[in-house]
């Protein structure tokens, strides 16, 4: 397969969750790929593991000189830059808002807002100078709906959507386009460490989370890393190129509303408190 032969894509966060299964899908697909991430052992393993077209970079995406050197070092190693994928994040701080700490705030904004802008602003010289390239960034649902994820974490990601839509409008006009994708409930680690669980421990509870993950939504099956690396495959290729400003949902419908089946037995229910029934 090589929907991607030739292309050179940066993936924050590239050496777990979503991350590692696009790193893993873009070099099956042709690209060469730069894994960026602060999990050191991961990002060099899996490198190692895919060959000479991809290679692991310390990157700490809430600090300007970490971002710029990863695209500098993806421009060295590869010759050019045609995607950049915004994907690193984590759950943040949560709890009431009254509990929310200025420096939980901080930290989460300076990961999942900071991060993206970051990689938007270092990436955007190269494409444009090219005349081409795709910025995507990890958004969620919760940026769409309340309720779906943390204060802070739902704030910066519909933050990360705005963005992506005022950035689109600049980047555009270079040949250079901007899109986000909003996942729904994704089996990864994030949800275990926003627990408090380490790494290790995060994805053995994986098989877990898929359980209970299965019913979250309408179609009835958990979302996997899979279904995002796939959906950013798309907007990496020339398949998507009049595709610019978007927020892509992948969440099996769960930001549609109630399912047609719990929307049926809650009017029946109602019909029989009515005496309907």
């Amino acid at each position: 397969m090589t929907r991607l032969k030739g292309k050179v894509a940066l993936i924050t966060g590239g050496s777990s969750g979503i991350g590692e299964a696009t790193v893993r899908l873009f070099v099956e697909e042709g690209a060469s790929v730069m894994v960026a991430d602060i999990q050191d052992d991961r990002g060099k393993r899996l490198a190692d593991e895919l060959s000479a077209r991809a290679a692991y970079v310390h990157t700490d995406v809430s600090q300007e000189a970490h971002v710029k050197a990863a695209v500098d070092e993806t421009c060295r190693r590869f010759g050019r830059l045609d995607c950049i994928f915004n994907n690193a994040g984590y759950g943040g701080v949560g709890g009431k808002i009254e509990d929310v700490s200025a420096d939980g705030f901080d930290a989460t904004i300076g990961v999942l807002l900071r991060g993206v802008f970051l990689g938007m602003k270092h990436a955007a010289p190269v494409m444009k100078k090219q005349g081409a390239g795709s910025i995507i960034s990890t958004a969620s649902v919760a940026g769409l709906r309340t309720g779906l994820g943390p204060h802070i974490y739902s704030a910066a990601k519909a933050a990360v959507i705005h963005l992506t839509h005022s950035v689109a409008m600049e980047l555009g006009e270079h040949g250079v386009r901007v899109n986000c994708i909003c996942p729904g409930a994704i089996a990864t680690p994030i949800f275990g460490k926003s627990m408090g669980l380490s790494l290790e421990k995060a994805d053995e509870i994986i098989p877990m989370m898929k359980g209970v993950l299965e019913n979250f939504q309408p179609i009835k099956r958990p979302g996997v890393p899979d279904d995002i690396a796939r959906a950013a495959l798309w907007l990496a290729s020339d398949e998507s190129t009049f595709v610019n400003g978007h927020a892509l949902v992948v969440d099996g419908g769960v930001i549609g509303g109630r399912p047609w089946s719990e929307s049926q037995l809650r009017r029946e229910k109602l019909r029989s408190a009515l005496g309907l029934s």
